[in-house]
């Protein structure tokens, strides 16, 4: 609340300007997005959507107005250069990233990059975390009992963010056999049959070869898209390389460029690391906060998150002054 205000007394006062004069920006301002569109009554996981299409369009104009919007690779050659640099991406591969997000950044000639889960563009369905959070919105049940994966039983009430929440940090903190044991436990408790496929819900491959046709950057989120620090190296390695054998099968183009999925810093570790390599990964992407630099880490490259909340003085203030308002979230 407190950058919030500091945000816009910056944007309204002109005082951003000054203080971004006298401490010129250097590195780049990796900005992350998931869906884009109105989340509020959707049966899924509504922290995903990142802006609604009039806050995208306004955001990117604002971008194209007054940064060297630039594409992963030239992110090795920005060294000592000065400028706002800003790196667009967006995780999964969720449809309105081609329905909605396409069509303005072709329009304010902005270039982004897609990091692609790909086992869903194959296999269309739920992913994990909207499949919790369908099941909670939509169950019968008003308690669910996951313990020991969780300490107490959950009471659903008729807002039940707190409890989709709550599980899917307990989904993210545990080993993968774990997990999927919390998962089959979710499914019997709440009824629900599991749809085998959801047709409408993902990006097919000729959008995003389209989408590559026009300069956007094809990236890769893993096959299935788990937290890679939970399973053993040898199935982190075949997420890996699953994912970037499909992106080369689809799209005649070697993976290159990787986001790690969650992100945060307990996702990914050494073997991730040694994977990246392997799979020739030239730079692999965090999501925990931070401003990136030319010398930032080949494999933890950081990036801000975009959540509806950020309006255009929080972006600007991201903009003028990153070392103060694009700080690495300890969480």
């Amino acid at each position: 609340m407190k950058k919030r205000i500091a945000a816009r007394v910056l944007s309204h006062t002109g005082l951003g300007r000054l203080l971004a004069a006298l401490m010129p920006p250097q590195g780049i301002l990796i900005l992350n997005y998931h869906r884009i569109g109105d989340g509020r009554d959707s049966p899924y996981d509504r922290e995903l959507w990142s802006a609604d299409e009039e806050a995208f369009d306004a955001q990117m104009a604002c971008l194209a107005r007054h940064c060297d919007v630039i594409s992963p690779g030239d992110i090795d050659t920005i060294a000592g250069r000065r400028g706002r640099h800003v790196l667009v991406t967006f995780d999964d591969g969720y449809i309105d990233n081609y329905q909605a997000a396409f069509p303005i950044l072709r329009a304010r000639g902005v270039p982004a990059t897609f990091f692609i889960a790909t086992g869903f563009i194959d296999r269309p369905r739920l992913p994990w975390w909207d499949e919790i959070a369908w099941r909670v919105r939509s169950t019968a049940q008003t308690r669910l009992d996951l313990r020991p994966w969780l300490p107490a039983p959950l009471a659903l009430g008729e807002a039940r963010e707190d409890a989709i929440h709550a599980i899917l940090c307990a989904f993210k903190s545990l080993r993968a056999e774990d997990s999927a044991h919390l998962m089959a436990r979710l499914r019997e408790a709440t009824g629900q049959a599991t749809p085998e496929r959801v047709d409408g819900l993902w990006m097919d491959w000729d959008m995003i070869r389209e989408m590559g046709a026009a300069g956007m950057t094809i990236g890769g989120h893993t096959v299935d898209h788990p937290v890679l620090s939970r399973l053993p190296p040898e199935r982190q390695c075949e997420e890996v390389e699953g994912c970037a054998a499909r992106i080369r099968a689809e799209t005649g183009r070697p993976m290159e460029y990787f986001a790690y999925p969650v992100g945060s810093q307990w996702a990914f570790d050494a073997d991730t690391r040694a994977c990246m390599e392997a799979a020739g990964v030239r730079r692999a992407f965090s999501y925990y906060g931070g401003h990136a630099r030319a010398d930032s880490p080949r494999f933890d490259t950081p990036r801000m998150a975009v959540e509806p909340a950020v309006a255009l003085p929080d972006l600007a203030a991201m903009l003028w002054l990153p070392q103060l308002f694009a700080r690495v979230d300890p969480a």
